[in-house]
């Protein structure tokens, strides 16, 4: 039993029926416990202005951290807004609240503004949540805990299950939450997903510190928190699936014509732009360039269930691009910034290639001997930036501030730095004793060896 799961079976944890545990513990015989119930059962859907000046008003005189989540309709609505808000916290209990018909929670987020979020791959849900007004200034990301720690699997279910002792019910992960009402298993479920949530960052909390990496966790929660929303991806559109088969700039043409056409009836109907036309199908349909709705009707994903409009509809969009003038059609690739792809770094650069493979070897070894992932460690577009381009002279100073101006945290460039030092020398077959030097290099905080078991 690690730590962790020490601490979740001594906390006052709930079992299925929402009565305390037994004296010895949810875990005490290593067998898992389903968790059937919201320990003061499933809580009213809050779809009003009355109800939720009353759950402000609870939640204002909670204590300690507020366990957050939202349900998305992925694969039924466009868009990635929330039709579900859920909320728990000590002395408040459990907040299921409708988004829809109470579409502006400003106030809720703001009483909240000085507690700590406790959230689940928090950046899937941020940015749902601040579309109405729920935006946290501190957090804690069990997920990412759960990476940091060296968890394999870093699922709710999961990680409730190997860290708590009990299992959440995930049947319900993927259904059309923006159904109205919302059935009574689909509410006990996303109850329940808040229900553990604190009782899984305290147990964590503790295993980062046994660790030695609690403050790397702080940091990383932090630079979430504190993140600007993204910027809208440039040319949406290069991201349909299959566009590796598309070769030519008129058919480019036709994937640009057809995405934003299927984008503009999505965004009208409100459903999923997968509902309108497959991406398969509008792939098939560059690839063929159509010059007839017959020859259309005759594609994969065009089939005799479409009607006759919404067939011209799209050959319209297949029209508008075999008419675009040369230089109106899209360029091949997207324009990008940085370093090529690595698979051509050999051919243009071999001194680079041979940077990045010693730095890829090094963040390798040091990753398995801190037991987390490397991304986590260090972003692999991070490495390949300082590889591309090294500063000069490539001294740890220099490294270093390279390191924080593309973002990595100051645990990250503590630990990074010296494998990238050593990185950064390597030449051609010099690759691997880069690497090797670089692996066995660490900043002082990284943790003992003692403290790496798995957790």
């Amino acid at each position: 039993m690690t730590d962790a799961q020490e601490t979740a079976a001594a906390s006052s944890l709930r079992t299925t029926g929402g009565a305390p545990p037994e004296d010895d513990g949810p875990l005490a015989t290593g067998a898992p416990t389903p968790l059937l119930e919201p320990r003061e059962g499933i809580p009213p859907v809050i779809a009003d202005e009355t109800a939720l000046a009353e759950t402000i008003a609870a939640f204002a005189a909670g204590t300690g951290p507020v366990a957050v989540d939202a349900e998305r309709a992925s694969g039924y609505r466009y868009g990635q807004r929330a039709y579900l808000v859920q909320l728990r916290r000590e002395g408040a209990g459990t907040a299921l609240i409708d988004p829809v018909a109470c579409p502006d929670l400003s106030a809720l987020g703001e009483v909240l503004s000085d507690v700590e979020w406790v959230l689940h791959a928090a950046t899937q849900d941020l940015p749902c949540l601040r579309e109405i007004g729920m935006v946290p200034t501190r957090l804690f990301d069990t997920e990412l805990a759960g990476r940091l720690a060296g968890f394999p699997r870093v699922g709710l279910g999961a990680m409730v299950e190997g860290v708590l002792g009990f299992v959440l019910e995930k049947g319900h992960s993927a259904v059309d939450w923006s159904t109205r009402p919302l059935p009574e298993p689909w509410l006990r479920y996303a109850a329940l997903d808040v229900e553990l949530l604190v009782d899984l960052r305290d147990a964590l909390e503790k295993e980062l510190d046994r660790q030695g990496k609690l403050e790397w966790a702080r940091q990383e929660f932090d630079a979430i928190a504190s993140a600007p929303p993204p910027e809208p991806r440039k040319d949406p559109w290069r991201r349909t699936s299959g566009m590796h088969k598309v070769r030519r700039r008129r058919q480019l043409g036709v994937v640009r014509e057809l995405w934003q056409t299927r984008d503009r009836i999505a965004q009208r109907r409100d459903v999923s732009p997968g509902k309108v036309l497959s991406d398969a199908a509008i792939v098939e349909a560059a690839l063929a360039v159509p010059a007839t709705v017959h020859a259309l009707a005759a594609l994969n994903g065009f089939g005799h269930r479409m009607s006759r409009r919404q067939l011209e509809q799209w050959q319209a969009a297949v029209d508008r691009a075999r008419a675009l003038t040369e230089s109106q059609l899209p360029q091949p690739g997207q324009s990008v910034t940085g370093p090529p792809p690595p698979r051509a770094w050999a051919d243009k650069d071999p001194e680079a290639a041979a940077r990045l493979a010693a730095a890829r070897s090094a963040v390798s070894a040091l990753a398995e001997e801190l037991n987390m992932p490397q991304e986590n460690l260090i972003a692999p577009d991070t490495v390949r930036r300082v590889c591309w381009e090294p500063p000069q002279p490539a001294a740890a100073d220099s490294v270093a501030s390279a390191l924080t101006a593309l973002g990595a945290r100051p645990w990250q460039v503590e630990q990074a730095t010296p494998l990238l030092v050593s990185a950064l020398s390597a030449k051609g077959q010099d690759a691997g004793t880069g690497a090797g030097t670089g692996a066995g290099a660490q900043g002082s905080g990284a943790p003992e060896a003692g403290g790496q078991g798995s957790a």
